[in-house]
């Protein structure tokens, strides 16, 4: 359930989107005028576009209650600070046991590379 409501979630969230950049802009943002015609002009256009704006914003604004109230009722009666100091009930995983060669040990000095010959100016 929790997935279909976040899926019309989402879906609402980006008709929102586009449904607000499509309005006509009352300052002139980005310079942008808004000119002539189209399939909708005038008062028409507006009065739809601030209808389906406020519908869908209603809607985002339902769902969004709706996934609170899901996820609330999913945590629990816990909280993530209560789990801080709580016993930890799973074993906890060991350390692997070294390797039975030196492989990881540094050189010993007897094993130091020769240093270079100094350089004859």
């Amino acid at each position: 359930m929790q997935n279909v409501i976040l899926t019309i979630h989402l879906i609402l969230a980006l008709l929102l989107i586009g449904v607000v950049l499509l309005q006509r802009s009352e300052g002139g943002g980005l310079g942008m005028g808004g000119g002539g015609g189209g399939v909708m002009s005038g008062r028409g256009a507006a009065n739809a576009l601030s209808k389906l704006t406020w519908l869908f914003a209603g809607l985002f604004i339902c769902t969004s209650i709706a996934l609170t109230i899901i996820a609330a009722a999913d945590a629990g009666s816990t909280s993530v600070i209560d789990q801080i100091g709580a016993p930890q009930t799973a074993t906890e995983p060991t350390a692997p046991a070294a390797p039975s060669g030196s492989d990881l040990l540094p050189p010993a000095p007897a094993d130091a590379p020769l240093t270079p010959p100094k350089a004859e100016n």
